[in-house]
């Protein structure tokens, strides 16, 4: 586990054993190229090892992959908080303030093309505003220093420059209505998150959708989820779920395929984007009017 969870590893694996494949080698001759021991490419590609930034940069040269792309994913998913650097590994001034699963989730969020979430209870991160991801923070983490808080809310904000990045992340959100009757951190604060929801809904790059009570009983009620997808590279979407103390990766074909049916089946149950504002608009103008 040293270099990454094993969900990651799998998937980087994978990936490697497809590439040894595409340049016609065998395990045997990919490590002797490199002054290795055959086991260490076979850990490697079954998941089994960790795997150094140095290591993937050696097997893709090997391999003459020169995808700048595709290198750059293949690194991040060796899990190695010291891969590389600039935007898509900025949260490493935080590393000590961050668990190992929350780096793991900006990571994974830094480096995909597409983000599909569905929230039963909060605003997304990547669509807070400050006051309400301060007041969300405190809530989580409470007992926590002013400091410590601050910092944490400024890793939040700045996971944000992915919606704006080039070419920046699609992000589809399926908000449950409870999320925009709970108003967290005050009438004041609350009103100003219903005010960037309807900004940010007009992003080409976000559709958003409300999950209205009228719908009923739905899949979504099992509780929320994230669907990654990244570029490149098939096969390799993830799904992840929150718990209080750490996150569960799933990545098996049909835990994947049941996941994106679920969220497919709650856009089609949710009011369309358009709609949505209008229903955002509703509250919005209600929680101004509130004393």
């Amino acid at each position: 586990m040293q270099y990454g969870p094993a969900v990651r590893r799998r998937q980087l694996g994978a990936e490697l054993r497809a590439l040894r494949g595409t340049a016609a080698l065998t395990s045997s001759q990919a490590a002797a190229s490199l002054g290795w021991h055959q086991s260490k490419v076979s850990r490697i590609e079954t998941g089994r090892s960790g795997v150094k930034t140095s290591d993937v940069q050696r097997l893709l040269d090997l391999y003459e992959v020169r995808d700048p792309q595709l290198r750059d994913l293949l690194v991040a998913l060796s899990g190695n908080d010291d891969a590389g650097e600039g935007r898509h590994h900025w949260w490493k001034a935080y590393r000590d303030l961050l668990t190992a699963d929350y780096r793991d989730f900006i990571s994974l969020e830094s480096q995909a093309s597409r983000m599909r979430t569905l929230e039963t209870t909060v605003v997304p991160g990547l669509l807070q505003t400050r006051d309400y991801a301060r007041a969300v923070t405190r809530a989580a983490v409470g007992g926590l220093p002013d400091a410590q808080v601050d910092a944490l809310v400024e890793v939040r904000l700045a996971r944000q420059d992915v919606l704006r990045a080039e070419p920046p992340l699609r992000l589809s959100v399926v908000l449950d209505e409870a999320v925009l009757r709970r108003p967290v951190g005050g009438p004041e604060v609350f009103a100003g998150q219903l005010a960037r929801l309807l900004e940010v809904a007009k992003l080409p790059q976000v559709r958003l959708q409300v999950l209205p009570f009228t719908s009923g009983e739905h899949v979504g009620l099992i509780g929320p989820f994230v669907i990654f997808s990244f570029p490149n590279i098939s096969d390799l979407d993830v799904v992840v779920l929150d718990h209080l103390t750490s996150s569960l990766c799933l990545e098996r074909k049909e835990d994947l395929r049941a996941y994106t049916e679920a969220f497919n089946s709650l856009q089609d149950r949710a009011l369309s984007p358009e709609d949505s504002e209008e229903f955002i608009a509703g509250l919005s103008d209600g929680a101004k009017e509130a004393p």
